[in-house]
């Protein structure tokens, strides 16, 4: 019955050494995906400014519903990259990435000022690639 016991606790043992590796293994590779690489090129055409970058890089529908926005705020391509820009949270860090089907969410932290804020990103496969549907951040409490 003891040796019994001990094969299953260090049977479980190992299944968790395992598991938690190939977890650790996966969020060091999340960089690599094309969900990480679609919201990386988009947060760099946000900081070069690049209006028609960042477009190529959402769904069709958020690009419009962006389009939009500046013209009910009344602002210029440029002011409307600057506020995306001043916006979006620096020294971003990937922690998570879920996909399903042609969907999937990214989560992230990054510093807003001082704060540390969590982001979730949505993303789609649209006309075969992924694109950002949207992202939400908030303060990390």
């Amino acid at each position: 019955m003891r040796i019994a016991r001990r094969v299953a606790v260090v049977s479980a043992l190992l299944m968790e050494l395992t598991f938690s590796a190939a977890f650790a293994a996966d969020s060091k590779n999340i960089e690599g995906t094309p969900q990480a690489k679609a919201y990386r090129a988009l947060l760099k055409a946000i900081d070069a400014g690049d209006y028609d970058g960042m477009k190529k890089c959402m769904t069709k529908e958020s690009a419009a519903g962006i389009e939009k926005q500046t013209r009910e705020m009344n602002l210029d391509v440029k002011k409307g990259m600057e506020l995306m820009k001043v916006m979006t949270p620096k020294d971003q860090k990937l922690t998570s990435l879920k996909v399903e089907g042609k969907k999937a969410t990214l989560e992230a932290t990054g510093n807003a000022g001082k704060e540390v804020n969590k982001g979730t990103i949505a993303l789609e496969q649209e006309d075969g690639q992924w694109k950002v549907v949207n992202q939400s951040w908030t303060g990390a409490r």
